[in-house]
Order: structure tokens, then C-alpha cells, then sequence
């Protein structure tokens, strides 16, 4: 079973650091994206939309705070701080500002992967412990992105992947095409309706028995989409 790889953005400016992040990052099967500065950090960001931030506070043209902060104000993607403070109101700061998670350098390999694999797993959790979504005969594991089919693997994109984590933390209640566009497109594509409903037809075809008549990727008319699995009301053939 092939896993559609999470991609972490590294936010930080000595190089040397970076180098080993991304050799640690690489060789467990990440993608990995590279920002030096604030600025770039943020530009990064929303052109990548990465599964999950790994930031460091102290950058040349700014504070990683105000990185947190302003990612936080678009996305609820993963973040976790790697960072040489270390005084508890420093950790304080990051967490308030919008951080899942602060490790301290010079950090352990063993923890910081553990760190971001819990991380993750926190963010494609939804309704059930494991992230695990049934439709049918088909089943999506979020937390480690494989799906399978009555006939065998199912190919779901990183992209396809975003929607559905987005759906599922609201399993059953309508998300709004707005929300659902900000959150894996970016808040600058929130007019860019077309490309959502072309990902949602994908997954429809993917996921459902009858994509012409869905019963668990269902529009609403006007407002957004509801998902919904074979444990939520209104899925019965």
C-alpha cells in the first residue's frame, strides 16, 4: 500500500540546521519545503499549504510568533516550534500564539519525529481515534493516508487527502465551500470555486459506489458539503 507523503515546511535560517532537518525529514518518507525568513515563511505556506510548520522562533526579519499568528489566521495546519528558548514564558508565547507543540534544541531525533507524527495525528483525527473514514466496501486511514478498495489500493492525491481531513473535523455538519477553499487552497484562491468542486468530482469517483447519486460526499446546495461515513445518519442504500 503506496502512502501519499505529508509535506512539512522547515522555517529556519542557519542552513546547517536546516540541511539535517531535512536529511531526518527525507529518510521517514516527508517531503520537505525549505523558508529561511518570515517573509518567505508565509509565501511558502500558502503556495505549498504543507501538512504541517516546523518553525523556529528567531528569524533574520522577524519573529516566528508572528509567522504562528498569521498562518493560524487562515489555516489549522499542524504546527510545532523547534527553538533554542527555552524559558517556560517562551513556550508559553508560541503556544498561545497558535503552536500544537514546542521542542526544545538541541533536540532528539527520536522525539522530534514522535512529536510530529502525534501532530499530525491530532489533526486527521475527526470522530474516531485511528482517522479511519468507511465508505462501503472503501476505506481512508487520514492519519497515515492510505485507502483501500473492494479492489485493492485506492490513489487519493495529497490535495484529496487536505478536503477530506477538512470535511471529517466536522463529520456530518456542513462545511462551507469558503472555509473548505481557505483552508487547502489558501485565502487568496477563495474565489477559485472551480478547483474544489473538480477535487470533490475525483473523490466521488474514488469514494463513491454511484458518484452520479453521492451518499457520502453530499453538496449542499449553495452553502458548501457535508461528509458523511456508513456511522452517520443518512448513508443507507
Amino acid at each position: 500500500m503506496t502512502q501519499a507523503m505529508h509535506q512539512v515546511l522547515v522555517i529556519e535560517d542557519e542552513p546547517a540546521i536546516r540541511g539535517v532537518l531535512r536529511v531526518l525529514l527525507e529518510a521517514q518518507g516527508y517531503r520537505c519545503i525549505e523558508a529561511a525568513t518570515a517573509q518567505r515563511a508565509e509565501i511558502e505556506a500558502r503556495s505549498h499549504k504543507p501538512d504541517l510548520l516546523l518553525v523556529d522562533l528567531g528569524l533574520p526579519d522577524g519573529d516566528g510568533l508572528e509567522v504562528i499568528r498569521r498562518v493560524r489566521a487562515w489555516s489549522p495546519v499542524p504546527i510545532v516550534v523547534l527553538s533554542a528558548r527555552t524559558l517556560e514564558q517562551q513556550k508559553v508565547a508560541a503556544l498561545d500564539a497558535g503552536a500544537d507543540d514546542y521542542v526544545a534544541k538541541p533536540f532528539s531525533a527520536p522525539e522530534l519525529l514522535a512529536r510530529l507524527r502525534a501532530a499530525l495525528r491530532r489533526q486527521v483525527r475527526g470522530t474516531s481515534p485511528q482517522g479511519l473514514l468507511q465508505f462501503g466496501g472503501r476505506r481512508v486511514d487520514l492519519a497515515r493516508r492510505e485507502s483501500r478498495g473492494p479492489d485493492g489500493e485506492l490513489h487519493l492525491t495529497p490535495l484529496e487527502y487536505r478536503v477530506l481531513e477538512c470535511l471529517a473535523r466536522q463529520l456530518g455538519s456542513i462545511v462551507r465551500q469558503q472555509q473548505l477553499i481557505r483552508e487547502v487552497w489558501g485565502p487568496e484562491r477563495e474565489d477559485d470555486s472551480r478547483s474544489l468542486r473538480v477535487c470533490i468530482r475525483n473523490l466521488r469517483a474514488k469514494l463513491e459506489p454511484d458518484p452520479r447519486q453521492p451518499r457520502y460526499l453530499v453538496t449542499e446546495t449553495g452553502i458548501g458539503y457535508r461528509l458523511r461515513t456508513d456511522e452517520e445518519p443518512g448513508t443507507a442504500g
